[in-house]
């Protein structure tokens, strides 16, 4: 007669919430949001910041149950500040945020009671009660952070900072609002700016979005730097001052290769810097006025997203001067404007050079037409875009072409 082996006894229900937890967590941040936060935020906002936050505060909650624990309020603060943290200085509303919360509460209640047998109601109840528990001490926390951040001296500094490197960038005293950054004016300084290639955002979602990039960008300067960094980033485009003790104390240049690279993937945007390196205090206003118009050559040239010197782009800064010749460039694109095809087939011959059958493929022409829209361009513009020399000028003449453009569309916004 063969042994009976016992059945073995089915895993309780906080172990089979666990096992599943890493989807019900993502289902937990759907759920939270989806009918709270505005639908013109852009995918993936809250997802890097919360959903580690929501997977390690749960499973530890879970954790604590199974071994028949109390889990306090302390442990609570330990993963809910931070992050509530964060969205009090991004400004999220806190009626929206306690909503958030508590859907997510009742999708992981949800969960618990699909998973529970009709013999383990008990169980059932007893983590329904700590789920309880765990929302009293979420809710008390993030309304003491959120108070805290209201009130906290950082924030009367952050502002002090911001005001400080908007006089710098101006000309005007610094020396009063120094004193009230708590900061030390420098000699010379790094300056960078920075500029973000995307429309200005609008709707409800535009200030969510741009306070979580100030704070975003604020903190990877500070990072960099190993101290308070002024700037006056506004969520799309900024200056900030990198301060050293002398003209030779200057940061590393692969880091801000590095930073925008960074920014780039937090923003989901390609991210523009330009860097001057050992700049006196009198002489920031003209130098930041030069970064900000790097950025926007580099954009407008068709460059890709990273941090930019004087030297990557010294031909076309220089054709770009205010001047007679600016004038006559920008006069040699204008019989071009009313022909979107030429510009278009001017842009690729400009990117590709002497590679006509990429060129002609990106914008989806056959070979002939593009060469025949070369021609074209010759002809009503006396640049011939085969010649080297000539078509560096049609280079220039279009850039400068762009930067005025983009001026006119700024002014008018």
């Amino acid at each position: 007669m063969l042994a009976e082996h016992p059945v073995s006894a089915r895993p309780a229900l906080t172990t089979r919430l666990l096992t599943r937890w890493p989807q019900i967590a993502e289902r937990m941040l759907a759920d939270g949001l989806g009918a709270t936060a505005p639908a013109e935020l852009p995918p993936g906002h809250f997802t890097a910041e919360v959903l580690p936050t929501i997977y390690a505060c749960g499973r530890a909650v879970l954790e604590a149950i199974g071994a028949e624990r109390e889990f306090t309020q302390a442990e609570v603060a330990v993963f809910v500040a931070p992050v509530a943290e964060r969205h009090a200085e991004d400004r999220l509303p806190l009626p929206m945020l306690i909503a958030a919360i508590h859907r997510s509460a009742q999708s992981v209640l949800a969960e618990a009671s699909t998973l529970a047998a009709p013999t383990e109601m008990d169980e059932l109840v007893l983590v329904g009660s700590r789920l309880l528990d765990l929302l009293q001490h979420i809710n008390m926390t993030v309304v003491e952070t959120y108070t805290e951040v209201e009130q906290s001296i950082y924030h009367a500094e952050r502002e002090a900072r911001r005001e400080l490197c908007s006089a710098l960038v101006r000309g005007l005293p610094a020396e009063e609002l120094a004193a009230r950054a708590d900061t030390v004016l420098a000699e010379h300084y790094t300056v960078l700016a920075i500029h973000l290639n995307e429309p200005r955002r609008t709707g409800s979602a535009a200030n969510l979005v741009t306070r979580r990039r100030i704070r975003v960008l604020q903190r990877a300067l500070d990072e960099l730097t190993g101290t308070t960094t002024p700037a006056t980033f506004d969520g799309a485009s900024g200056i900030a001052l990198l301060s050293h003790s002398s003209e030779d104390d200057v940061v590393d240049p692969r880091r801000f290769d590095d930073l925008a690279a960074r920014l780039a993937e937090q923003f989901d945007v390609p991210v523009y810097l330009a860097e001057f390196s050992g700049v006196a205090r009198e002489a920031i206003p003209a130098t930041a006025k030069d970064a900000a118009e790097l950025t926007e050559l580099a954009r407008l040239r068709g460059r890709p997203g990273g941090c930019y010197r004087l030297d990557d782009l010294l031909l076309e800064y220089q054709l770009t001067r205010p001047g007679p010749a600016r004038e006559r460039l920008a006069q040699r694109v204008i019989p071009l404007l009313g022909s979107p095809h030429l510009l278009e087939a001017l842009e690729a011959h400009l990117r590709h050079g002497a590679d006509r059958k990429t060129a002609s493929r990106r914008i989806h022409v056959h070979p002939n037409t593009f060469t025949y829209r070369l021609r074209r361009i010759a002809e009503l513009t006396g640049l011939d875009p085969a010649d080297p020399t000539e078509s560096r000028m049609l280079a220039a003449a279009l850039t400068v072409h762009r930067l005025e453009s983009a001026g006119r569309t700024d002014h008018q916004s």
